[in-house]
């Protein structure tokens, strides 16, 4: 397991535990089908949407079918694929196999991201141009126990703006 492992191999890793027993509803996985269609419709197009839609299949063999088309898909898909399950399911988001590693592996990365005091005030020419704006529209996805103390840091470094 490295720091740096790509969407394709986190999918690879998650799916056992995605297409587990009642992981997943079936409203959640039409969402996420869904969206991957509809706002990304050149990850999935819509007879591939009404092939993973299809209620005569069971709910498990279309997960499986949609998780192993994104891997060969690519990595810009899979990653699409876990921002529409973040946003869909996210208590199943946070107990990925994969995100566990990854926090295992890193255990001080997220802590003092959350809770560091700016180095610089905002004001100050030295400090890096245009930091602010790149953490706080960054599609990185955090747990949201971290999130609250990172945008409570943003809320209140963004009100000299």
């Amino acid at each position: 397991m490295t720091l740096y492992q790509t969407y394709c191999d986190r999918l690879v890793q998650d799916t056992p535990f995605l297409t587990g027993h009642g992981r997943l509803s079936e409203q959640q996985v039409d969402r996420i089908i869904l969206q991957l269609n509809r706002y990304y419709p050149q990850i999935l197009t819509n007879k591939e949407a009404e092939k993973f839609r299809n209620p005569k299949a069971s709910l498990r063999v279309r997960l499986c079918d949609l998780l192993s088309h994104l891997q060969r898909s690519g990595e810009r898909d899979c990653q699409e694929f876990y921002r529409a399950l973040y946003i869909h399911a996210q208590p199943l988001h946070s107990c990925l196999p994969s995100r566990h590693a990854l926090l295992c592996c890193s255990p001080g990365l997220a802590s003092p991201l959350a809770s560091a005091p700016p180095q610089r005030p905002p004001s100050d020419p030295k400090g890096l141009p245009g930091t602010r704006r790149v953490l706080g529209f960054s599609p990185v996805i955090i747990d949201r126990h971290v999130s609250r103390y990172l945008l409570a840091f943003l809320a209140d470094d963004l009100g000299g703006l």
